[in-house]
């Protein structure tokens, strides 16, 4: 039987590689990843300097002014239509395009293909009309059984791949202190993208609050109120710390390193987030995790087991007192049975396999799966 050939396609500003920072970017450079070891042919359609296990699709240079979205995502979509009908023409068509960038599905009708679309992000966080009049050839899948919720009319909603990470890349280290506990961990840790709805600044007034150190390490994307609202409701929280540290666009190695280092991650968003990649990776690393309770996040950390929810920036603070009771090769156990790539990899090679040999003409047939 010959090798499926997929076409994933990123979101257009950032690149792909094992340094990405957006969650998407990771999700999808970690399935391609192994699904490229299991004899797929996979294709990343990408910025330049991307770094992918497959074939690499350029379809532009990754943004470096601000609120430059519009124009890089019209030059990315424009590249990926020339590219596939290019790669048609030549005998070597895909089997299927995997659409991870957030709104390329739009495109679908343009393509004789079927088109499966992941959607990462919060419902309300998509414009009304990127769910009007979808191409028959496109169906969508959650990574959330919480997020699937806000979507149970869509109807092509295929089902729910829970998120992955690659667990060999978080182990911890094996040194154990004379509680089995590994290695002397100080202070909080606040990892993410640095912006409005993940609310660092909440972070920062709980590390406060608990009387310990925190260090907020992220990137601030190329959004003019990104930066702004750094500048208004970060910086100068962190002026008035002396025990708070910034690190910014940290290296996979300084993330690594940080989140072995650190007594518990902070996930103080606002949004009703449909994953935590950054929470799984703390799971992965024997780090306890503190999380508003929004969304995915009561599926992904475990009340008193891999750390603990609550409701406000009090409730946190409180939770930081016991931090002690969480167990971190539990945390390590959690994250190999729930979290690892191979897992996310077996869901959606069972996805692919329900709409791989459909076509576009098949009008019929991609209705009926989407209503399943």
């Amino acid at each position: 039987m010959a090798p499926l050939h997929i076409l994933y396609i990123a979101y257009p500003l950032l690149t792909v590689s094992d340094e990405s920072a957006g969650g998407a970017e990771q999700v999808l450079w970690a399935l391609e990843r192994e699904l490229a070891r299991r004899g797929v042919c996979t294709t990343v359609a990408t910025s330049a300097g991307s770094r992918i296990a497959g074939e690499l699709f350029a379809t532009g240079d990754p943004c470096t002014r601000p609120d430059d979205y519009e124009r890089r995502n019209q030059e990315h979509q424009e590249a990926i239509i020339a590219f596939v009908r290019q790669r048609g023409h030549a005998g070597q068509p895909f089997d299927l395009v995997h659409d991870m960038s957030g709104s390329f599905w739009g495109r679908a009708a343009e393509l004789d293909m079927p088109v499966l679309a992941t959607l990462h992000l919060p419902r309300s966080f998509y414009p009304l009309q990127y769910f009007q009049e979808v191409p028959v050839n496109v169906s969508f899948n959650c990574v959330s059984h919480s997020q699937a919720r806000s979507f149970s009319d869509l109807e092509r909603l295929i089902g729910v791949v829970p998120n992955g990470i690659a667990l060999d890349r978080f182990e911890p280290e094996h040194e154990t202190n004379h509680n089995g506990n590994h290695g002397r961990r100080q202070g909080l840790l606040w990892l993410g993208r640095i912006c409005e709805e993940k609310a660092p600044h909440l972070a920062l007034e709980i590390a406060a609050l608990a009387g310990l150190p925190i260090t907020l390490a992220g990137q601030i994307y190329p959004f003019s109120y990104h930066q702004q609202y750094f500048e208004k409701e970060v910086d100068p929280r962190l002026q008035q710390m002396p025990n708070a540290t910034l690190v910014t666009s940290p290296t996979f190695e300084q993330k690594r390193k940080l989140l072995r280092e650190a007594q518990a991650l902070l996930i103080t968003s606002l949004a009703k987030e449909t994953s935590s990649l950054v929470a799984m990776e703390a799971a992965a690393s024997g780090t306890p995790v503190i999380a508003f309770r929004h969304g995915a996040l009561p599926e992904i950390a475990r009340e008193g087991v891999t750390g603990f929810l609550a409701d406000d920036v009090e409730g946190a603070s409180a939770a930081c007192q016991r931090i002690t009771s969480i167990d971190r090769e539990t945390c390590q156990q959690h994250a190999r049975v729930n979290f690892s790539s191979a897992v996310m990899a077996d869901g959606y090679a069972a996805v692919y396999d329900q709409i791989v040999g459909l076509t576009s003409v098949d009008v019929s047939k991609l209705r009926m799966l989407g209503q399943r």
